[in-house]
């Protein structure tokens, strides 16, 4: 088992909440850390590369932004799954895809200009792959949680 250092403790809980918009953010992090800007980025990235890190990146309110999202679902036969999710996966609108053990196996969010660029594009992967029906269940409330983890 891995173990988290005290150091790596500290830069997985400052840039989970406030990573800074500046043309050099790893700089304004390093000053905060005091640590040397190299040294946050080499220790980032080998977060990053044993995985302790997925990804760094920004976090959008589709709303706010003037695009739909909607959590979408299917029964997937199990021998297609796999066509079925690099199919869903190629599209830029898609966030997240995850199975479940359901009727309904396969589940991914998809994030659109337009109620009917999404229905559009389920209704190509529903040809595409062969699965029909592909629910679309848009949200009718919506409620953010914030995931950070004090480590």
């Amino acid at each position: 088992m891995n173990t988290i250092g005290e150091t790596d403790r500290a830069i997985l809980n400052t840039i989970q909440l406030d990573f800074p918009i500046d043309a050099r953010p790893f700089r304004v992090l390093a000053d905060q850390l005091d640590l040397s800007e190299e040294e946050l980025i080499a220790r980032i990235q080998a977060m990053k590369d044993s995985l302790v890190i997925r990804r760094i990146g920004g976090n959008f309110g589709p709303d706010r932004l003037g695009y739909y999202s909607t959590l979408c679902t299917a029964n997937v036969p199990e021998e297609t799954i796999d066509r079925f999710t690099r199919t869903v996966n190629a599209y830029a609108g898609v966030t997240h895809n995850y199975m479940r053990d359901h009727e309904f196996n396969i589940w991914f969010t998809f994030i659109a200009p337009s109620r009917e660029q999404i229905a559009d594009s389920l209704e190509e992967i529903s040809r595409q792959t062969g699965v029909s029906p592909i629910l679309n269940l848009p949200a009718t409330r919506v409620f953010k949680i914030s995931a950070n983890f004090k480590l």
